[in-house]
Order: structure tokens, then C-alpha cells, then sequence
């Protein structure tokens, strides 16, 4: 497998002028193509916000270090620049957006990367997802996330997702607001779309059961916006038994 991402040495501030506040230190991790890459750790400790550098957000600002994406350097990239480039990610609370539907918005990103599909053939394709989520295709003509419970929010992020086919999909906290069924299901379509896509997976979560059907490759540990520990399952079965109290730095 390619390396996909790397993100070298990177120190991330949020905040402007005086009130800025240093989240990220001197951060560095990998991520290659088909891999599952999991960020663990305890509230605070900058994982979303990791999340969030990754794909741009332009409340963060890098002052050290890059990251590069299949070894173009994407440090100063736009989300929607890095969004055509193949990246996505889903969020922790999605918001709603009030008249736009879910259907429009997959259409719109089809075109931003030169897919001209029909709106037939667009709806043909969320409709195949739908079932697998077994969830109706009306869902996704409903304005985005608007009166949306929370596990309908994150199947609606994923119905996105498993359509668009993504080259890395960033998940913060995929798993919050969803039954144990549903989260399976989730997990089982991630599974799905990892071995057809080749899709790398870069899991946000405090769960553990989001990752049931996952080859997990690597996990990072994070603590107040470093990476203490890296490991690979096994480092996830110590955490789900141990918390993250007995790990070691």
C-alpha cells in the first residue's frame, strides 16, 4: 500500500492574536491507501481537531510542519480544494443546512470533480446505499440534517460518503448517537467501501465497537495534542480494557 497521507511535524493554533491557543505539538503520523488508522483518547486532547486540520479548516492555523496527500503538498489548500483532491470528512455534530437536500449536495460535489452524472443515475446510486443502510431513499431528498435525529445525521454523513467514494474519509465520532445495530451497520459498510475503493479510513472515536468489522492497522494515542503512543490492535484491546490510564508515554 502507497502512503496516502503524511503529516510532518505539525503545530496547529486555534484562536486569533492573544486568545490563541496551541492544541497540536509537533505532530507526525502516516496514513497509506486501504488502511485504518485510529485516533484514540481522553476529551481535550485535540483529536477533532486533528481531524479538522487535516482537511482544512480555516479557524486552525499550521505554524510548523506540512502535510502532504499522495506527496502534494496540501498545507495552504482550501477545504473544497482538498475535498476534489479526494479527502472527506464527516463530523462530529453535522449541521443542519435548511433547503438544501442530501441528493443536491452529492450532485454538486459530482460535478466539482468533473463527474456530470444525471440526476437519475445520481439517485440510482444513493438508492443502493440506502438499502444497505437500510435506510429509505426519501431520506436523502430531506433538507440536510434539519429535524434529524442524531443517528439519522450520521447515517446521512455516510450516505455521502459510501456515493462520493472518497480516497481518505476522516470519521470524528462516527459512532455517537447510533444504536448498537446501527453502528455495526456502519461499520460493515466502511468495511465494504475499504475493500472496493481502497479507501483509507482515519477513525475518530471513543468506541470501540465502530471498529467490530475493521482491519485496524495502526492507532495513535493523544494527549494534549501529542501522539504519546502508537501501536496497532492490540494497543486498542489494552485501551477498551485498561482505559488509558496504564498506558505508558
Amino acid at each position: 500500500m502507497g502512503k496516502m497521507l503524511n503529516v510532518k511535524n505539525i503545530t496547529v493554533l486555534a484562536g486569533e492574536g492573544e486568545r490563541s491557543k496551541k492544541i497540536i505539538d509537533n505532530l507526525s503520523l502516516e496514513v497509506a491507501q486501504g488502511e485504518t488508522v485510529v485516533i484514540l483518547g481522553p476529551n481535550g486532547a485535540g483529536k477533532s481537531t486533528l481531524g479538522a486540520t487535516i482537511m482544512g479548516d480555516p479557524k486552525l492555523k499550521i505554524t510548523e510542519g506540512e502535510i502532504r496527500f499522495f506527496d502534494e503538498n496540501i498545507t495552504n489548500m482550501k477545504v473544497d480544494e482538498r475535498a476534489r483532491l479526494g479527502m472527506m470528512m464527516t463530523m462530529q455534530n453535522p449541521v443542519e443546512v435548511p433547503g438544501i437536500s442530501t441528493t443536491n449536495v452529492i450532485r454538486a460535489a459530482l460535478n466539482a470533480r468533473g463527474e456530470n452524472l444525471s440526476l437519475d443515475k445520481i439517485r440510482e446510486q444513493i438508492s443502493v446505499v440506502c438499502k444497505k443502510l437500510k435506510t429509505n431513499i426519501f431520506f436523502a431528498e430531506r433538507e440536510i440534517n434539519y429535524k434529524f435525529s442524531g443517528g439519522e445525521k450520521k447515517k446521512n454523513e455516510i450516505i455521502q460518503a459510501l456515493v462520493l467514494k472518497p480516497k481518505l474519509l476522516i470519521l470524528d465520532e462516527i459512532d455517537s448517537g447510533l444504536d448498537v445495530d446501527a453502528a455495526d451497520l456502519i461499520s460493515g459498510t466502511l468495511k465494504e467501501l475499504q475493500e472496493n475503493e481502497k479507501t483509507a479510513l482515519l477513525i475518530i472515536t471513543h468506541n470501540m465497537r465502530i471498529l467490530k468489522k475493521l482491519k485496524v492497522d495502526k492507532v495513535y494515542i493523544l494527549k494534549s495534542g501529542e501522539i504519546v503512543k502508537t501501536g496497532n490492535r492490540e494497543l486498542l484491546d489494552l485501551i477498551e480494557k485498561n482505559g488509558y490510564e496504564g498506558i505508558k508515554e
